[in-house]
């Protein structure tokens, strides 16, 4: 089944909890009021935890094995320095300067656990972090290489790195991240999932050169 599926899913939950709860706080009798308040705030809660849950998950693309996730050019402008445009299919393309001779991306991938597993729903994914780096240690010690966040902002809590931090019953937080690549002009890069995690592959000329000149 489809990775959005789930959030609509809990939505419709977090709804039924809104619903059950506003009824009971609508109830009268002083201590049974009191505890069916109390009751009712408790499901209004969960449905407001649940609701974020559930927008912080439709950030996430799903994640499909051997299908692209990003494209990624480079275009030098000096030495040792590039802007790396970054294309993301519904999400256009983003522009970052990055100083360095190697390339690399992260992703957060999130994965289901329990029920949502048994059920067949496919994980997802988020571009998380573009870095740059020296290929020499002096230039590495000596030289800033520059890191760009590309992870859109959480909604309330981050869930991905609650579930990291702290056990979930519902996802597994994983990490996945492409091995450095070069960086050259007009290098054009895939990258793409694979059985062994995120994958870099060059897409034209340039950048396989780059990468054999590397090797």
């Amino acid at each position: 089944m489809g990775f959005n599926t789930v959030p609509l899913l809990i939505m419709v939950f977090c709804l039924a909890f809104v619903v059950a709860g506003s009824i009971v706080l609508l109830r009268n009798q002083w201590f049974i009021q009191w505890l069916k308040g109390t009751g009712g705030l408790l499901l209004i809660g969960l449905a407001v935890y649940f609701s974020l849950f559930a927008v912080n998950l439709f950030s996430y693309k799903q994640l499909s094995r051997d299908v692209p996730v990003a494209t990624i050019s480079f275009r030098s402008t000096e030495p040792q320095a590039f802007i790396a445009t970054v294309s993301q299919a519904d999400a256009g393309s983003t522009d970052y300067k990055l100083t360095g001779d190697l390339w690399q991306i992260d992703a957060r991938i999130i994965r289901w656990k329990g029920l949502f597993a048994v059920l067949g729903f496919q994980p997802g994914y988020q571009l998380d972090r573009l870095q740059g780096r020296y290929l020499s240690l002096e230039d590495e010690l000596n030289k800033t290489a520059m890191s760009h966040q590309i992870v859109k902002p959480a909604v309330g809590f981050d869930i991905w790195s609650s579930a990291r931090n702290s056990s979930s019953l519902m996802i597994d937080a994983q990490y996945a991240s492409v091995t450095f690549l070069p960086m050259a002009d007009g290098a054009i890069y895939e990258v793409l999932l694979t059985s062994n995690g995120l994958a870099g592959r060059p897409l034209n000329g340039a950048a396989q050169q780059a990468v054999g000149r590397w090797e």
